[in-house]
């Protein structure tokens, strides 16, 4: 049965999962690199990026699975790039170049509309303006029997999660501190929601966190 998940996302000893202040410079707020080491220095993200080499083991093996089995993804506006408010142009296109990495159609969830836009390698964002259930439907209708990948940012899985929306995540837990940014679990009971964790494998940069639902 299809599902929605988050997958691959990084969170600090400190609870937050991106840092603060995004801009062009820093895509993942100001020290946000630190999060994310478990997965820029594995073959899969070196490979989605047209670059050789890269470390192979637990870390890579997730990063590898997060990326299948999708036939569709939700962002939130910040996970898409920096531009905030009203679209100036339609110049900027994503954080990754002509060909992002999804594949799939990823629904972008916003306050101004937006056409949609195609991108090579099969990977067409659709700009919703009417909330997470219309994305999350829209999601279901364009996957059908494949999974649903919620991306982030932190913001928009909180969003999913309040509503049990998620059926299943995998945080990367990182060794590092954050002492600001944003929190992934702000204002959530996630026991009172009904999620447990399942398990944690230690990896070469992280621990692997498996969370599910309970119904």
């Amino acid at each position: 049965m299809p599902k929605v998940h988050v997958s691959n996302v990084a969170i600090s000893l400190d609870g937050f999962s991106a840092g603060p202040d995004q801009s062009l410079d820093h895509p993942l707020g100001v020290n946000g690199t630190d999060l994310m080491a478990a997965f820029f220095e594995t073959k899969t993200f070196l490979e989605q990026h047209g670059m050789e080499g890269g470390e192979t083991g637990v870390d890579d093996d997730f990063s590898a699975k997060s990326m299948t089995g999708n036939g569709a993804w939700i962002l939130g506006r910040n996970m898409f790039g920096p531009v905030r408010g009203p679209w100036p142009n339609e110049d900027w296109k994503g954080w990754w170049g002509d060909e992002p990495p999804y594949h799939v159609p990823t629904f972008v969830l916003t306050h101004h509309a937006r056409e949609p836009l195609e991108m090579k390698g099969g990977t067409t964002f659709h700009f919703v303006t009417d909330g997470i259930h219309s994305a999350l439907e829209q999601a279901k209708a364009a996957a059908g029997d494949l999974d649903i990948r919620i991306g982030g940012g932190p913001a928009t899985i909180r969003q999913y999660l309040k509503e049990r929306l998620i059926d299943e995540l995998h945080l990367v837990m990182r060794p590092v501190f954050m002492g600001k940014g944003e929190k992934l679990f702000e204002g959530l009971d996630m026991r009172d929601l009904g999620y447990k964790i399942e398990k944690y494998i230690p990896g070469e940069r992280c621990v692997h966190m498996l969370i599910s639902r309970q119904d």
